[in-house]
């Protein structure tokens, strides 16, 4: 009995101890994904690269490896930022628990052109975006 009650109150404690973690952890990745999202709609690139890693990588899902690394990063959305005045990104739901952030956008490349809609995932190692996952 005795180890019973030593096994719900380990539970219960622990438990409370580990939802903390898991909050923070929530905490985090939100504010990564909503503050790369600020900067993308600003087109601004350096506030953009800011929240990720040196070595991120993107991916295309299920796991198709696109590139790796900030630097590469820079110049792929550094291009795409100035030669389209015009993109904005709306976020049309978001997914948070622990250190990973699922994103359904919704994306406008020029007026007139059809929504792009796209899923991202988010996942953060060491305080910053390690890894970014897209579905189209």
């Amino acid at each position: 009995m005795r180890f019973f009650l030593l096994l719900i109150t380990g539970c219960l404690f622990g438990g409370s101890v580990l939802g903390q973690g898991r909050q923070q952890d929530t905490t985090l990745a939100v504010q990564l994904a909503q503050a790369q999202l600020d900067a993308y709609n600003q087109r601004n690139i350096d506030k953009f690269l800011e929240p990720y890693a040196d070595t991120v990588a993107i991916y295309r899902f299920p796991g198709q490896l696109l590139y790796r690394g900030k630097a590469q990063m820079r110049k792929e959305y550094a291009e795409m930022f100035n030669q389209l005045p015009e993109l904005l990104c709306t976020l049309v739901k978001r997914i948070a628990l622990g250190n990973t952030v699922i994103d359904e956008e919704s994306v406008l490349i020029r007026s007139g052109a059809p929504l792009i809609r796209a899923v991202a995932i988010y996942t953060i190692a060491g305080g910053k975006i390690a890894t970014v996952t897209f579905i189209q």
